[in-house]
């Protein structure tokens, strides 16, 4: 009797009810960019913590200069010089201006910064001692950056489950933020199941093939924000795959095979996991990948991928990834998708939903995104993946796509949350 193949909404949903945060870790916060906060970050003092210059020029009254003008212009003594980390001792009286540099803080008695350039030095070199001229008047408030702009002593400068820009790093350093608490990077064990198997540095003898899953399958895992960890690859042997399989669940947060996941005779893995744990789907609607196992193997999320480097990718896409993103507070776990015009015809037969390695290119003279499916969508290629940067989506059913169709892709080249 056929299996039943399930939605791939409802096999997501299903891995998504079974994976939770990882635990929390402290790390410098420049290390926090590309990931989301664990908690509220507030600041500890005013951002800045004083009203500050936004140029080089000369602190002043407005009301000084009030009635300044190139026909009557304005001189004025200056009594100091400030720069960034010197602070200017005292007051500005009438008459009175300070040298002042970008950064500094304006002087009590200040409400104006006039820009260098537009200031003539009458005497002296402009520093203390010397006397300059204004030939306009100055705004209250002008190139002065006010304390507190970026955010006041208390206020929260980054919420919780909000991704750390570059810039935000520096942000939450001004809020006093040497380090920061995020998720840890779940360990993710990888195993390459499999009697014809050998390693990537072996020349593989008749009948016997690289391994290329693992390297694949790791460096997906990393990209999605996990640490992966490579068991090996096992034989067609039932005891082999059940070792490495428990040393696995063992030491790590999510559990990946690649190979053994179908009808044949070595499916040792499901069966496994069907006696020790529980099997909660093994068959999607899916194209490439069909036979995929998920279930729980001593309480943790075991999933079992097809040995075919297309489908195990694919695969991976679409569970795994959401799977670590989630284990990392990340809120936004699926890869944006926008609609793109076809350039050619595609026939379906199969009731399943489709999945096709393809590329999104922009029409240089019409300026719409066309997509085009890859020269072969055999699920053995890996070169066609290398090459993609999108999935085809093609629902359930049967259908006849001609050229000029609009159709929904997947831009695996774009991080969750990207805006199109």
């Amino acid at each position: 009797m056929a299996k039943t193949l399930i939605p791939l909404e409802d096999a997501q949903a299903i891995v998504l009810s079974q994976v939770r945060r990882t635990e929390l870790v402290e790390i410098p916060v420049w290390q926090a960019a590309g990931l989301p906060l664990a908690e509220d970050a507030t600041a500890d003092i005013d951002i800045s913590p004083f009203a500050n210059s936004a140029m080089d020029g000369y602190a002043v009254r407005a009301d000084d200069l009030a009635k300044a003008s190139s026909d009557t212009p304005v001189t004025l003594s200056v009594v100091g010089h400030e720069a960034a980390g010197h602070v200017f001792e005292g007051a500005i009286g009438a008459g009175e201006t300070v040298r002042i540099m970008t950064g500094a803080p304006v002087p009590e008695g200040a409400d104006a910064v006039v820009k260098y350039e537009v200031v003539e030095v009458l005497d002296g070199d402009g520093n203390e001692g010397s006397h300059v001229s204004f030939s306009a008047p100055a705004k209250v408030g002008e190139n002065v950056r006010a304390a507190g702009e970026e955010a006041h002593a208390g206020d929260v400068v980054m919420h919780a489950g909000e991704v750390v820009a570059p810039a935000g790093a520096g942000l939450l350093a001004s809020a006093g933020y040497a380090n920061v608490r995020v998720h840890a990077a779940p360990r993710v064990g990888v195993i390459s199941l499999g009697t014809e198997l050998v390693a990537p540095g072996q020349l593989p003898a008749r009948g016997q093939i690289r391994d290329s899953n693992s390297s694949a399958l790791m460096a997906e895992a990393l990209d999605a924000g996990a640490d992966p960890v490579f068991y090996g690859f096992a034989p067609d042997d039932e005891r082999a795959i059940a070792e490495l399989v428990h040393r696995a669940a063992q030491e790590c947060d999510f559990v990946i095979t690649s190979g053994g996941a179908s009808a044949g005779d070595y499916d040792y893995v499901t069966a496994l996991v069907k006696r020790e744990g529980e099997v909660l789907f093994d068959r999607i609607s899916l194209r490439p990948g069909k036979a995929i196992t998920f279930g729980l193997l001593g309480g943790k999320p075991y999933l079992g991928l097809s040995g075919n480097p297309a489908a195990a990718y694919v695969g991976f896409e679409m569970l795994a990834r959401p799977a670590i993103r989630k284990m990392r507070g990340f809120a936004e776990g699926a890869r944006p998708v926008q609609q793109a015009v076809l350039t050619h015809g595609v026939k379906k037969r199969q009731d399943r939903r489709f999945y096709d390695r393809a590329t999104v290119a922009r029409d240089a003279q019409t300026g719409e995104l066309t997509v085009a499916e890859a020269h072969s969508q055999n699920s053995a290629l890996l070169g066609t993946m290398q090459r993609a940067n999108c999935l085809l989506r093609i629902n359930e059913g049967p259908c006849d796509l001609e050229p000029g169709d609009v159709v929904d892709v997947v831009r695996v080249d774009l991080p969750e949350g990207t805006v199109l």
